[in-house]
């Protein structure tokens, strides 16, 4: 049984702390996504990313799933027509978004939706959850970065096995491949990723926007270049600060030192 056309299939909520989360909310068809839908993601995440209020965005799936992917009753609407247009596509947004993305992945990703989980910046998941690449299986072309982004993170080889097998990647397995940051019980699923929305929102937050890109930039580049980047844009930053901005950031540390330790992790 589908949703009634009165209910969001996003969710988005912004909270006074500077968490935002975004809420894929088909849960009767494991969150697949209708064109609409993936218009409706993108706008989301660039609306996010412009509002200034908004520090760290979560993102996570209602239900028994994170997203199983495209719906393939309504793939050639998907697939075809205007399908290069960004301001609908939630990929290509998610990698605009200069905010942190945490990823909360329950039940299974897959292809479309374990291509959302890549763009995330740091993902959680859920005991038993799985990653699947189903475009082999069923003759989608990827064109959301999975055969690029997953090699990178994980290996060629095991990426090889991943997609061309179409078999599942376990939340397990990919935490011990780098790919996922923690795997919790589903209970603490959404807790776990609050936390570390919480300790982002402590930092200096033009320097996490400023150290996202820097990161995710370099990444696409061999060693020698990315190095180069990260020295031409320190050098750009700190020639570009005032003595007012260092006074300020004087400040702040000792402020932080003053600071009695915390007996809590």
């Amino acid at each position: 049984m589908g949703q009634s056309s009165s209910e969001k299939l996003i969710l988005v909520s912004r909270e006074p702390d500077g968490i935002a989360t975004i809420t894929i909310n088909r849960p009767s068809s494991l969150n697949s996504l209708t064109r609409p839908m993936m218009a409706e993601l993108a706008q989301a995440f660039k609306a996010l990313g412009r509002d200034d209020s908004v520090r760290v965005i979560i993102l996570s799936g209602s239900g028994r799933a994170f997203c199983s992917g495209v719906d393939l009753t309504v793939a050639q609407e998907v697939f075809k027509g205007d399908v290069k247009d960004p301001e609908s596509d939630p990929v290509f947004q998610m990698e605009q978004c200069p905010k942190p993305i945490i990823g909360a992945i329950n039940g299974f990703a897959v292809t479309a939706g374990f291509e959302i989980s890549l763009a995330c910046d740091i993902l959680v998941a859920a005991k038993g959850a799985k990653f699947m690449d189903t475009h082999a299986r069923f003759g989608i072309f990827p064109s959301w970065g999975l055969s690029q982004k997953l090699p990178r993170i994980i290996g060629p080889n095991k990426a090889r096995e991943v997609s061309l097998t179409a078999m599942p990647l376990t939340a397990e397995q990919a935490e011990k491949l780098g790919f996922v940051n923690y795997v919790v019980d589903e209970s603490e699923l959404l807790k776990k990723a609050r936390q570390l929305a919480g300790a982002i929102v402590k930092n200096n937050q033009d320097m996490v926007v400023r150290y996202k890109t820097l990161i995710n930039d370099g990444f696409k580049l061999d060693l020698h270049h990315a190095l180069a980047l990260e020295k031409e844009r320190a050098h750009k930053y700190y020639d570009g600060m005032t003595t007012e901005q260092f006074k300020k950031m004087q400040e702040f540390i000792a402020g932080r030192n003053s600071k009695k330790p915390s007996s809590k992790l």
